[in-house]
């Protein structure tokens, strides 16, 4: 096991959110511009507390996700400042808690505090473990040619280079057909 079960969680879910931007999504589409479309992306995830289900949440949601995504392509040394800062204005004070099937793990803010801002909270917090133990390496970006998706590498030798399986067979099929085709890609 790389990190605790909330961090990984955490981290799972800002690579889902993140994902739902156009150029790292699977439809090509922005795919967080609806109430609804944010109301079924928090289905998959259990995010509990207030949920207001409007357009100033899906706004604060959709600024939420352009800042995850920075911090996640950052250095750690660079990272240390955006996640000091997230914490800073969410007025972190970490506590654990336990509720629905989950056992004890932290949380940052208070269940009434708005969506976004416990969605940077908890995000900081997963965070915090990734540059603690070094480990940023693990967060990138996919090397696939026109996706931006990203990933979180859990493997245990750490070589994951694709968001998807989709994206990892399409650079593999264009790296086959240039080996063939005798072009293949400049070194």
């Amino acid at each position: 096991m790389l990190f605790a079960p909330d961090t990984e969680e955490s981290l799972a879910f800002v690579v889902v959110l993140g994902n739902t931007e156009a150029g790292a999504s699977r439809s090509g589409d922005d795919e967080l511009v609806t109430v609804d479309q944010l109301t079924e992306l928090l289905t998959r995830f259990a995010y509990t507390g207030r949920i207001d289900h409007d357009e100033v949440e899906l706004r604060e949601v959709r600024q939420a996700r352009a800042q995850l995504r920075r911090v996640w392509t950052l250095e750690r040394d660079d990272a240390v400042e955006s996640v000091n800062g997230m914490l800073r204005d969410a007025n972190a004070l970490p506590f654990l808690t336990r509720h629905d099937a989950l056992d004890w793990h932290l949380h940052a803010t208070s269940p009434d505090a708005p969506l976004a801002e416990r969605i940077r909270a908890e995000a900081a917090l997963a965070l915090i473990d990734v540059i603690r133990m070094n480990e940023m390496r693990r967060l990138r970006v996919c090397e696939a040619d026109d996706c931006t998706g990203l990933l979180l590498d859990l493997s245990r030798n750490g070589l994951k280079r694709f968001c998807s399986v989709r994206c990892g067979n399409r650079m593999n099929m264009i790296a086959f057909r240039e080996r063939r085709s005798g072009t293949g890609r400049p070194s």
